[in-house]
């Protein structure tokens, strides 16, 4: 039996060579006395020429063929300039493994545009277009290298609880659920975890993972089930040190993309940019003399940055040859941000990272200090006993820390220049929908 190859292994240079292939019939062109089949696998697609000259039988076989119907041939490679890859395969072999019922969901082989929500609902087809597929390679190789870079520097990979009895952030945002008898709910973010972790000795982690936010959202950028990449690291000077390793990493993740993900970038038209300076670091109210002095825009929320406000910038700092930057030292934030120190030029020492004109994550330096940090904890109107297992690893010897969270989600939205964030997840998951 000749093992299965997927298309992309099979060349012009195999000219010659028996191979076996098995994908979907994504074309079906009828000449009379010949049909084209075009297969595709994951990989790419080749096209199978059955010729009724040749082989009446298996010309007459392939007349039973319909579109998306999974097929597996076996024959010998041809070179061809007209065919997909300037090869094709002229059978000797075909069996017809599954039949596609008609008509399909939506057709995935000519150049229709289906509206999102369409292709949502027949996700398990939208998924076999090239340029869809081409969206998850691409963001599994972000995945890959972003972790390669932290597996390189001696991180611990960690795994945090998603189900937990209180959020990181508290609020309306939490999904509530059933836990036996206690009050739980979905976890919004590894932070109070991450941090215990720092007091545990781990020195330095990170967690590829999963956060909810329950928030009635209807944006492009927003989704209720989120992937995160979440970093902590301890023994640190500052916020600049958290900065450097994002910086360090997502542009290790963006050369290593362009290297090995070239096909997917080329299927979706993306010329990915390397940035190859330093990310400016603009301090908050730099960032909203920028908006208010270049653009005559004011976000209402005097300690934030709002949606236009972040594309605003981007474009500012893209102009200047910089795809991303950073915004530094936003004013009333977390408890668990150092903030008002003495000496600083900035309120806290908390930054968001902007990328193409979108946030991609927020860190910064926590603060260690048991007492600041109750004194934090009950500025903020927060019950201490709500996070009791949380501020009792600070009594015990806590050592300076920071870290980020970063939403894959996103980053995979703005490297494949995708309108929505749902495209880039395989079963998103929004305040409208549950399934598929």
């Amino acid at each position: 039996m000749i093992e299965r190859k997927y298309t992309h292994e099979i060349t012009s240079e195999d000219e010659g060579e028996k191979v076996s292939v098995a994908g979907w019939a994504h074309e079906i062109r009828d000449l009379g006395g010949i049909s084209f089949v075009i297969l595709r696998d994951r990989e790419g697609e080749i096209q199978i020429i059955f010729k009724e000259d040749d082989n009446e039988e298996l010309f007459e076989k392939a007349q039973e063929i319909g579109k998306e119907d999974v097929i597996h041939v076996t024959g010998q490679v041809s070179e061809n300039d007209q065919a997909p890859g300037n090869r094709e395969i002229h059978p000797e072999s075909l069996e017809i493994i599954s039949n596609a019922e008609s008509p399909l969901p939506m057709d995935i082989s000519k150049d229709i545009d289906s509206d999102l929500a369409t292709r949502l609902d027949a996700r398990f087809m939208d998924l076999r277009q090239p340029e869809v597929h081409s969206i998850f390679s691409l963001r599994s190789h972000i995945i890959n290298a972003m972790e390669e870079w932290f597996e390189k520097n001696e991180y611990i990979n960690i795994q945090t609880p998603t189900i937990a009895k209180m959020g990181a952030e508290g609020g309306a945002e939490l999904f509530p659920v059933i836990y036996y008898d206690q009050e739980a709910f979905l976890s919004q973010s590894p932070q109070l975890y991450k941090q215990m972790l720092m007091a545990a000795g781990f020195d330095k982690v990170y967690e590829t993972g999963t956060a909810f936010r329950a928030e009635d959202f209807a944006t492009s950028r927003h989704i209720s089930e989120i992937s995160m990449f979440d970093v902590e690291l301890a023994f640190i000077e500052d916020h600049h040190d958290v900065m450097d390793v994002q910086e360090d990493s997502l542009k290790y993740t963006l050369e290593k993309v362009q290297e090995r993900a070239a096909d997917d970038l080329d299927i979706l038209g993306i010329d990915l940019e390397i940035p190859e300076d330093d990310f400016p670091r603009v301090r908050f109210e730099e960032a909203r003399r920028i908006l208010k002095e270049e653009y005559d825009h004011v976000p209402e929320d005097d300690n934030d940055l709002d949606t236009k406000g972040e594309k605003l910038l981007g474009k500012h700092f893209e102009e200047q040859g910089h795809p991303a930057f950073f915004v530094v030292g936003y004013p009333d934030e977390k408890f668990y941000y150092m903030q008002d120190v003495e000496g600083d030029d900035i309120a806290s020492r908390k930054f968001d990272l902007i990328y193409k004109g979108l946030e991609l994550s927020s860190g910064g330096q926590r603060q260690h200090d048991f007492d600041t940090l109750m004194e934090y904890v009950h500025e903020e109107g927060a019950d201490p006993e709500d996070f009791s297992f949380y501020l009792e690893s600070f009594k015990f010897g806590m050592p300076p820390h920071g870290g980020y969270g970063l939403g894959i989600d996103r980053l995979v939205k703005q490297i494949a220049e995708l309108e929505n964030v749902k495209e880039g997840i395989l079963f998103p998951r929004t305040p409208d929908r549950l399934t598929p």
